[in-house]
């Protein structure tokens, strides 16, 4: 009986594993499988994908080279994360190591996927119109009939046309072929160069600028030089020469503000406008400007912009020998956007007989809050507008930290060594002033008087020298999407061959290559094409396929 069992010890080598992993390559075979991968338009795909979500922390986090006081302020409420962030470099996306990195390989992969795509593209184009097919009338989109005129002038009359109708036309011995819509894979190359475009002005914005912020208090006393030594934070580029820098400068001489006084947004600014005094050098003519969010003032390559604005209570501290320890403006940050309840540290390093320190929140329209059953609960601002100012303040004497000459925040008061001055009951002194009003200290320590209250805005100035660039790389890779859109490529073939009877026949067929092509649309121009190579010859017969007549 014969054992009809395959033997499996002769099975044939074709088990094998048909594809080489990456493991199996050499270094070379590795290195050119990696940058395969790495320029597939896929690969390219994932990389924008990837710096878009990269780009989400940048927008959420607040940045320190976009604002360093909304930072420390976020340090300060969630003490835990801040670390986490600091080590994942979140407070500065944009300059992170791995957003330059995604940065960089999308540049790399679009490169390398857009080059030999133009060497394609560029055969493409001195290459001729495909054949036409031997069988013209198998095609969806055909029609034929006969006519008495030789082929001669049926193929030249095809090429008149089809060149009157833009078509790339070629002759052969007994057709006319012809392709239109190259324009496509050319607006879609454009967009991909146009993104390539983009990257590169934003880079060079990144490298060659820079942007800093400074708070001004209003008034012609106060005013600002575009040097280093003037900002309160400054961000620079890799690349960035200090000597490209505007000697330009300026003072905020009015501030007003639009309030809103009804509906839900009541309390808040619908508008608010500084009017600057500026110079775009020293010695040069006085200029002005009504400076408005979104409508920067631009002097050279430099944009100036309005981005804040809040108030600066007026304190002097008065220790207690008498002498002025502390008088002026100081800066209060909104803590509320729409209430602008704020918070600001007033430091007196020089008091005697102890530094005084205050720290505490301005109310612009001061109210105590109730709850449900009448009864007061904790203060509050219930309009931005200053219609009823009062700050409120805790103090603190001893060592607050200003003695051992390190960088210290002036928005933050360094409690470690500074013990808190309370009443004769222990509890913890405050004080609530209203303009024009003083407190006396506790034990000696001097006085604190509200005189009067001044506005800050804040001003971010910037220079991008690749923002032009940037820009024309959307506009024309809008361009691109809108060709790569809407061009439709298509081709065309008309076959002319004589019968034994002294006839011709004429074949004539569409194909369309995009597919988002309307049918009708291709089935009207293929009509207007036989129409007119017939011209004033009658159709002594025809067959025209459409696609519903190829599914009956």
């Amino acid at each position: 009986m014969t054992d009809l069992q395959p033997d499996l010890r002769q099975r044939p080598s074709d088990d094998r594993q048909a594809t080489a992993l990456p493991t199996d390559l050499t270094a070379r075979e590795l290195g050119r499988w990696t940058w395969r991968q790495l320029t597939s338009m896929r690969t390219a795909l994932v990389l924008l994908l990837l710096l878009a979500l990269a780009a989400i922390p940048g927008s959420v986090i607040p940045q320190e080279n976009i604002d360093s006081l909304a930072v420390s302020q976020w340090r300060d409420d969630h003490p835990r994360l801040a670390p986490i962030w600091d080590r994942l470099d979140l407070f500065s996306v944009y300059g992170s190591v791995w957003f330059s990195a995604i940065y960089i390989l999308l540049m790399v992969s679009l490169v390398g996927c857009i080059i030999p795509r133009l060497f394609v593209y560029a055969r493409a184009l001195r290459a001729r119109p495909p054949r036409a097919p031997r069988h013209l009338t198998r095609l969806p989109e055909s029609a034929s009939y006969t006519t008495d005129d030789a082929p001669e002038v049926v193929l030249a009359r095809a090429a008149e046309e089809l060149k009157g109708r833009r078509f790339r036309v070629a002759r052969a011995d007994d057709s006319v072929d012809a392709e239109r819509g190259y324009l496509r894979e050319a607006g879609n190359l454009v967009f991909h160069l146009a993104v390539i475009v983009v990257l590169v002005g934003v880079a060079a914005g990144s490298l060659l600028g820079y942007k800093g912020g400074v708070i001004l208090l209003n008034g012609e006393d106060y005013g600002f030089s575009n040097n280093l030594t003037q900002y309160d934070d400054f961000a620079p580029g890799a690349l960035f020469d200090p000597d490209v820098m505007e000697p330009f400068s300026f003072s905020i001489t009015d501030f007003d503000v639009d309030w809103i006084t009804e509906g839900e947004r009541a309390g808040m600014a619908r508008e608010f406008v500084a009017e600057l005094d500026y110079r775009t050098e020293p010695g040069g003519e006085d200029k002005t400007y009504d400076l408005r969010v979104n409508h920067p003032l631009s002097i050279g390559g430099t944009d100036v912009f309005l981005i804040g604005h809040g108030y600066a209570p007026v304190i002097t501290i008065r220790d207690g020998e008498g002498n002025i320890a502390k008088r002026g403006p100081v800066v209060f940050l909104p803590t509320n956007a729409q209430t602008f309840e704020s918070f600001g540290v007033v430091k007196a390093p020089f008091a005697r007989p102890g530094q005084i320190g205050l720290e505490g929140t301005f109310y612009p329209t001061f109210a105590m809050g109730q709850d449900a059953d009448g009864n007061l609960t904790m203060p509050a601002s219930v309009f931005g507008e200053a219609l009823d100012p009062l700050v409120s303040l805790s103090v603190w004497t001893g060592n607050i930290g200003v003695d051992d000459g390190s960088a210290q925040s002036v928005y933050v008061l360094d409690k470690a060594d500074a013990t808190q001055v309370t009443r004769k009951d222990g509890r913890p002194f405050r004080m609530d002033l209203r303009p024009g009003e003083t407190a006396t200290l506790p034990d000696g320590l001097g006085t604190v008087t509200f005189d009067g209250l001044q506005r800050w805005n804040k001003i971010q100035v910037s220079r991008s020298p690749g923002s032009l660039v940037a820009l024309s790389g959307v506009v024309v890779a809008l361009i691109g999407l809108l060709g790569s859109l809407f061009v439709r490529p298509r081709r065309m073939w008309v076959r002319a061959r004589r019968r034994d009877d002294g006839t011709t026949v004429v074949e004539v067929a569409r194909l369309d290559r995009s597919s988002g092509g309307d049918p009708e649309d291709g089935a009207d121009e293929l009509a207007d094409v036989v129409a007119a190579l017939q011209g004033e010859q009658g159709q002594t017969g025809s067959r025209t396929n459409s696609n519903e007549e190829e599914q009956s």
